[in-house]
């Protein structure tokens, strides 16, 4: 069965860090620009606001002039592998900044939710349930958690289309001179 054989699954994952790394080169564009766009996308996309997160990142990209490629693409920094960890370090984050306690049984719900894939409706649901102090800790704590990892994405993102942008420009140079 290939599913149990590691160098299939190895080459599988290869295949698909390769594809998305070809997707971030192949996008063209100003860089900060594109970095902006990056920067915009991350912060939308630790945002709590499933399934909202690419509206999200399309309108901040609108409001600030950045790329919407790039920005729907900073999203995806959110997926099953880390809602857990967003959304814990959001709700803790949320909680100490706010000052309120961050052992909270219905937070302990709504992570063992989240943990085990329910869908996005009941997790907000449950958010809901919880009172508006545990939904205002979600959406502080991922506002501020949103920040910090926008700057080093921006930053990160700048540095990398340029270096996309000095290279595209290198193979023009030399592809022109035959």
């Amino acid at each position: 069965m290939d599913e149990a054989n590691p160098c299939s699954m190895r080459a599988k994952c290869w295949g698909l860090v390769r594809r998305h790394y070809l997707q971030w080169i192949r996008l063209e564009g100003d860089p900060n620009n594109l970095a902006l766009g990056i920067a915009l996308g991350v912060f939308a996309g630790i945002m709590p606001v499933i399934p909202f997160q690419t509206t999200l990142a399309l309108t901040l990209a609108l409001v600030f002039r950045a790329s919407k490629v790039a920005a729907a693409l900073g999203t995806w920094v959110s997926n099953p592998l880390t809602w857990t960890f967003l959304y814990y370090s959001s709700y803790k984050m949320g909680a100490w900044f706010l000052g309120i306690s961050g052992t909270d049984a219905m937070f302990k719900t709504i992570m063992d939710s989240i943990r085990s894939g329910e869908g996005w409706m009941a997790i907000v649901s449950k958010m809901t349930a919880a009172g508006g102090i545990i939904l205002v800790s979600f959406l502080t704590g991922g506002f501020l958690l949103g920040l910090i990892c926008a700057v080093p994405s921006y930053l990160f993102g700048r540095a990398f289309f340029r270096r996309v942008s000095h290279w595209r420009q290198g193979t023009e140079l030399k592809s022109g001179a035959c």
